[in-house]
């Protein structure tokens, strides 16, 4: 858990299956996701990386920073012959606070379908 006087991130246990799809192909499926939610954001899942296709990741040289989580690494989706840039992202060395999600990946809602 992160604080500060304006700002907080928590985690949970999300308590169902959940998926992730992209093109026809399940990239994910987890009944161990966690939920981050963190004050300004909507509720974000992030995916234990054993139950993710890794085989349908690819590493881009992408890199965002955040103060409260520290700088996420990036990864294209490619299957079915489509590819979405930048759609997953992994805080893979986060800053103590936020260590829950070490070894997480999470995905942009926009770019795939979350069941």
């Amino acid at each position: 858990m992160s604080d500060t006087p304006d700002y907080k991130i928590t985690f949970a246990a999300e308590p169902k299956r959940m998926r992730v799809v992209f093109n026809g192909e399940t990239i994910a499926d987890s009944t161990k996701s966690l939920v981050l939610r963190e004050t300004h954001h909507a509720d974000v899942h992030y995916f234990p990386r054993a139950d993710v296709r890794m085989d349908f990741l690819h590493r881009t040289d992408h890199h965002t920073v955040c103060p409260f989580k520290g700088t996420a690494s990036y990864w294209n989706i490619e299957a079915g012959g489509e590819t979405v840039e930048n759609a997953v992202w992994s805080y893979e060395d986060p800053i103590e606070a936020v260590s829950e999600i070490k070894g997480y990946i999470s995905f942009y809602k926009d770019r795939v379908t979350i069941l």
